[in-house]
């Protein structure tokens, strides 16, 4: 690694803490990590993570990014992108979630995998299914530290893939119970559906983005683990959330999940 992108990363990474501790976005950190850089953006991505880590959190799942094409549109980007999951960032059904938690917060209804067992580096679908013990509905709430979600590939994977919280849901199904690629979905506010969508919007199937979650992440060396729970992606267009409400995501043949945002701080606010 040169000076020149070393310094880069260095910057983004405080750019993006400091956007986080304050809750103030910031200028996207493409200006000087460059608009295409994949690798020195997982590298900021990865020093975040790991200043977190021995601050006493706990990586507990993966998250897949950008698998619509619907959100993929609403953001400029064209490919998918993968984040980490930490222990606080995720709730049970019916949490009650602080806005001043959040930056620019959104929510989109999804799948999580939880898995029961390793996936090899070179996992195919049939390895995926096999080692999900079960499944769950998510609300993934979406958070942007770069200011009016002005983002490109490089911003978004610098800043964990623009993660924020998960709400699971508590009834678990089995992968082999259900046709995930041509379940519905619909997610709502105030009784209104204000998202739609199918599991086939996550590359033809959710099953098929963890797929190729399992095998970037076995690339990079930090292969999917027994126990983790991985976000599937997106399953139609994201919403964003501006003033206390509550969110209701209904899956077929899944269940359903709901989230609420309060007024207020966020009480668990890192220092």
């Amino acid at each position: 690694m040169n000076a020149r992108v070393a310094a880069a990363i260095d910057t983004a990474v405080a750019r993006l803490q400091r956007a986080e501790r304050d809750r103030e976005p910031v200028q996207p950190v493409r200006e000087f990590l460059g608009e295409d850089a994949i690798d020195a953006a997982y590298e900021v991505q990865r020093r975040i993570i790991a200043a977190k880590v021995a601050n006493g959190a706990r990586v507990v799942g993966r998250k897949i990014g950008l698998t619509s094409e619907a959100v993929q549109r609403q953001l400029g980007v064209d490919r998918p992108d993968f984040g980490v999951l930490l222990d606080d960032m995720v709730f049970g059904d019916r949490a009650e979630l602080p806005l001043g938690r959040f930056c620019q917060p959104r929510v989109e209804g999804e799948v999580a995998f939880v898995l029961g067992a390793d996936l090899p580096e070179r996992a195919t679908v049939v390895d995926v299914l096999r080692a999900t013990d079960f499944l769950l509905p998510a609300i993934e709430i979406v958070d942007s530290r770069v200011a009016g979600w002005d983002i490109r590939i490089t911003d978004t994977v610098a800043d964990n893939a623009s993660s924020g919280a998960v709400v699971l849901g508590t009834r678990p199904v089995k992968p082999s119970e259900v046709d995930l690629a041509s379940l519905g979905m619909v997610l709502e506010h105030g009784g209104e559906p204000i998202s739609t969508g199918v599991g086939a919007a996550c590359l033809g199937s959710p099953a098929v983005a963890v797929t190729w979650l399992a095998r970037e992440v076995a690339g990079r060396g930090e292969p999917l683990r027994a126990g983790e729970v991985v976000l599937a992606g997106a399953w139609g267009p994201m919403v964003g959330v501006t003033a206390p409400g509550t969110y209701l995501a209904r899956f077929e043949d899944i269940g359903e999940v709901r989230v609420g945002f309060t007024a207020g701080p966020d009480e668990g606010k890192r220092a």
